[in-house]
């Protein structure tokens, strides 16, 4: 009976389970025991953790063979370059759009409430002691500037080979999308074949994916169980004021922003699209990673939505590195919250060029877990804030890097929805009954 009963439980109560079993047995060992304990260190660094980071290197290891065969296949399915042309457009524009929305949002809130203000310096000073190390390597990994020219240089690959090696996805979703233009180009016996075996890889990649998926309850449960017994709501409570701005505005974004443009923009109800996309949601926040959570937000798209595959492909493996306005307003956020703390009083201006230099840095951002890091750092150091500042927030930055993925996934999926309003699909799944 007991078996029967949880084969019935679909997959994002599971995952739900485990995120409530990981972070309550994690609280509780915290608040009794303590991190520090040593049998608590070595299961979390032999037990738990690897648990874990397997769960996130078997979707990492499958993620960009996916992400080049769905665009691929989408671009490809496109029919011809004014329909991706439209589709194509229609994101962009959007994506600048909802990016632009939520740095604002996250400005103003820092502006209202200004978290930076109300630190304690000696606090701040242990804090910023202890994310030393961390920081050092973030700033030196940073870049320099945000050059336009470097920016597009960047966006095409000399050796896609290379690039995919380095894990460096732009570059091989520009090559993804000019090998569909290509396939669209040179229709034929010999393209149709190949299209044919490009479409094989991908179901490959999601098959084995919705394999690895079902390990999702169980590595939740320890990411969770890490995160909760190692750091427990200390670091929440220390910086408890950038913390309530950061997600306020998130909350913001997710609960007014995007049921406004599911409604209005989308044509859909906003609770349909929530219950239909919890899943994804659910594993976005639990791997704070796009690139992770992106062959469910696919199956959610084109099942649960019914939107038509072609688009749901085309937008969200873009999407997945290119639309993350969660990471935009996070880095909006952290850089005035640092401004404040260190007493550099920036301009509306100064204020624009950030906003500016974020919508940027949301498209360029690497979907994994502390991605957006660098780039924050990069703006510190324009503004002519101290980027070592960075330390100060590591402690909180697992636990927003969760919320802003999650935003970013969601993200992602309003933009396909928006998209795919008045878009035929000439090949379509059934959608699954609610």
């Amino acid at each position: 009976m007991t078996a029967t009963t949880r084969q019935k439980l679909p997959l994002h109560v599971l995952m739900l389970i485990g995120f409530l079993v990981g972070l309550t047995g994690g609280l509780l060992v915290n608040l009794t025991i303590g991190g520090d304990t040593p049998w608590v260190q070595w299961l979390t660094s032999n037990i738990t953790g690897p648990a874990g980071q397997i769960f996130l290197r078997l979707l990492f290891m499958l993620v960009l063979p996916l992400l080049f065969s769905a665009l691929v296949v989408g671009v490809a399915e496109m029919g011809d370059l004014k329909t991706l042309g439209r589709a194509g457009t229609k994101s962009l524009l959007f994506t600048v759009f909802i990016s632009a929305v939520a740095v604002i949002i996250g400005l103003v809130m820092v502006n209202v409430f200004r978290p930076g203000d109300g630190v304690d310096p000696a606090l701040a000073q242990q804090l910023l002691d202890q994310g030393r190390s961390g920081a050092a390597s973030i700033v030196g990994s940073a870049p320099d500037s945000v050059r336009a020219g470097d920016f597009f240089l960047d966006l095409v690959p000399s050796n896609v080979f290379t690039a995919a090696a380095q894990n460096e996805i732009l570059p091989v979703m520009v090559f993804a999308l000019m090998f569909g233009i290509g396939l669209v180009l040179a229709r034929g016996p010999a393209t149709e074949s190949l299209q044919k075996t490009i479409e094989g890889v991908f179901e490959v990649m999601m098959k084995l994916i919705n394999l690895v998926i079902r390990l999702a309850p169980v590595a939740i449960a320890c990411l969770m169980f890490n995160l909760a017994a190692l750091f427990g709501w200390d670091l929440l409570v220390r910086l408890a004021a950038f913390v309530a701005v950061a997600v306020g505005a998130m909350a913001i974004h997710m609960f007014v922003v995007y049921p406004i443009c599911i409604a209005t923009l989308g044509g859909m109800s906003p609770l349909k699209f929530f219950r239909d996309i919890r899943e994804a949601m659910v594993v976005s926040f639990s791997t704070a990673s796009s690139n992770a959570s992106l062959p469910v937000s696919l199956r959610v798209a084109e099942q649960n939505l019914g939107l038509p595959r072609k688009i749901a492909r085309f937008v969200l493996t873009v999407g997945a590195t290119a639309n993350q306005n969660g990471t935009a307003l996070f880095e909006g956020v952290t850089v005035l919250f640092l401004a404040q703390f260190f007493g550099v009083d920036l301009s509306l201006g100064q204020q624009f060029i950030v906003m500016l230099v974020c919508i940027l840095g949301g498209v360029g951002t690497a979907g994994v877990p502390a991605g957006s890091l660098p780039v924050i750092a990069m703006i510190l150091a324009m503004v002519g804030v101290p980027p070592e500042g960075i330390g100060l927030i590591l402690g909180v930055d697992r636990f927003l890097d969760m919320c802003r993925t999650s935003l970013n996934v969601t993200g992602d999926l309003v933009v396909a929805v928006v998209v795919s309003r008045g878009e035929e699909d000439t090949d379509a799944t059934v959608p699954a009954t609610a």
